[in-house]
């Protein structure tokens, strides 16, 4: 078959899916789209839980250094995930809902550019800069030395991870959900019995602790990596992507970095947040800080379930806005954050009634599960708030109108921050106290983001 050929065979496909896109009904569509990411959210579920308990076996030490790192790991995966990949979906689909394919075939080159450079500026600021922050963060002895050998492991291979959900938003921004969510589902099963193999010393494996779950990370990730550039590469997600006689473009660039600058704002707040959240639960001692970590995984673990439904809002969104569509659009986000809340509030309510469902699946540590309990309890209440404000900032990538989405996101990070230093620094309030901000703090996300698309013109 010839190569003009195979290219019209292709633009055909993306063709079909971006008219459904367009005019299927909103409801079905958006399911069927989420439906392949669903599943992947619940694997990536699995794999943080037995993750957890692996490490768990591993003792406390391990524990608490995994609650170190992890809002870091956090950051990057949401950066690179969401902020980032969200932008380059909602270009692709947009360059797709005003029939540009050739345009959208070069923003998925730049977004590959884009991402081999944030991943240097990753490895380049955490290996620098990792222990120091960790130490900072309350990381001291067996704690500090534990967080520093995973951390060095899992930032080193921080550009494998960037091309590998960069390539994956690129195929979800042509509609493409499948493909991504049974590849990374795929490897995600292979990390679950090498990461307790590694870290265990299971069989002819070395026993290497909390270093052992970093390199089956790294390994499953480069796995993922190099089938979905094959897939890609050979055409088959409909794109032709070459490099010859490329030049690289600034409006392109742009394209991307500007929804996608905005997005790492909002990202970078979240992941703040809860590192200074971390520093103020570690002044109350290392029982205090593992017993936060599991409760805060637990809300971390909200981001992949409503990921999997934002990573259908964008394209169905961003193809809407393309084509002119702005009722569409809008009326997509607002069934998204509805189901989002549906999600994220049937969690909350049941870890709030019942917090030894998922942390005394990790430890049995009276100190560590009081924590864990409490946090429980006062947070998860308010999952149903979190939901709604990150699926809306998800609809809002696709419509590329990010700044008071993002201001909601300020907020947020004020009123946890700010109210729970004053507690600790000034009322000498107890650990819960803090809880309670962050609580309030997703209150302000949710009904920030709300009012912003309520009242956004996305025209």
């Amino acid at each position: 078959m010839s190569e003009s050929s195979t290219a019209g065979k292709n633009h055909s496909a993306i063709d079909r899916r971006t008219l459904a896109l367009q005019q299927g009904a909103v409801f079905p569509v958006l399911i069927r789209m989420a439906a392949p990411n669903i599943f992947l959210a619940f694997m990536w579920a699995l794999v943080s839980f037995a993750e957890t308990w692996f490490v768990g076996r591993a003792g406390t030490p391990a524990l608490a250094g995994i609650a170190l790192v992890f809002p870091l790991i956090m950051l990057m995966q949401m950066m690179s995930g969401g902020a980032m990949g969200g932008a380059v979906s909602s270009s692709i689909s947009r360059a797709l809902g005003s029939g540009n394919t050739r345009k959208a075939e070069l923003l998925a080159i730049h977004a590959i550019v884009i991402a081999l450079v944030f991943g240097l500026i990753f490895t380049m600021m955490m290996v620098l800069g990792g222990p120091g922050l960790y130490s900072i963060l309350g990381g001291r002895g067996e704690v500090l030395s534990q967080a520093v050998g995973y951390s060095y492991i899992i930032f080193g291979g921080a550009i494998v991870i960037w091309i590998c959900n960069t390539l994956a938003s690129i195929m979800r921004g042509t509609g493409d959900m499948l493909v991504p969510a049974v590849v990374l589902s795929l490897t995600s099963l292979v990390h679950i019995p090498l990461c307790g193999a590694l870290v265990l010393g299971w069989g002819p494996f070395p026993k290497m602790g909390l270093s052992g779950a970093g390199i089956s990370y790294i390994a499953t990730f480069g796995a993922a990596t190099f089938f979905l550039a094959f897939w890609l590469l050979a055409g088959h997600s409909g794109l032709r992507i070459h490099w010859r006689g490329l030049s690289l473009s600034a409006s392109l660039f742009k394209d991307i970095l500007g929804v996608g600058l905005l997005s790492s704002v909002n990202t970078i707040q979240t992941v703040a947040a809860a590192v200074i959240l971390t520093g103020l639960v570690g002044s109350f001692g290392t029982a205090a800080l593992a017993g936060y970590g599991l409760g805060v995984r637990l809300e971390m673990l909200q981001v992949p379930i409503i990921f999997a439904l934002g990573s259908a809002l964008i394209p169905i969104v961003g193809v809407s806005i393309g084509a002119a569509d702005i009722k569409r659009a809008k009326k997509v986000a607002w069934m998204g954050a509805g189901f989002a809340a549906c999600l994220t509030g049937a969690v909350g309510i049941t870890v709030a009634i019942r917090p030894e469902t998922w942390a005394g699946l990790f430890s049995s540590d009276p100190a560590v599960l009081e924590t864990a309990f409490s946090y429980l309890r006062i947070v998860g209440t308010f999952y149903i708030f979190l939901g709604i404000g990150i699926a809306l900032y998800f609809a809002s990538q696709g419509a590329r109108k990010m700044f008071f989405p993002m201001l909601a996101g300020t907020a947020r990070f004020l009123t946890a921050v700010c109210g729970g230093f004053v507690m600790v620094s000034f009322f000498d309030g107890k650990v819960g106290s803090v809880f309670v901000f962050i609580s309030l703090g997703m209150l302000a996300l949710g009904v920030g983001a709300a009012a912003a698309v309520k009242w956004t013109d996305w025209r």
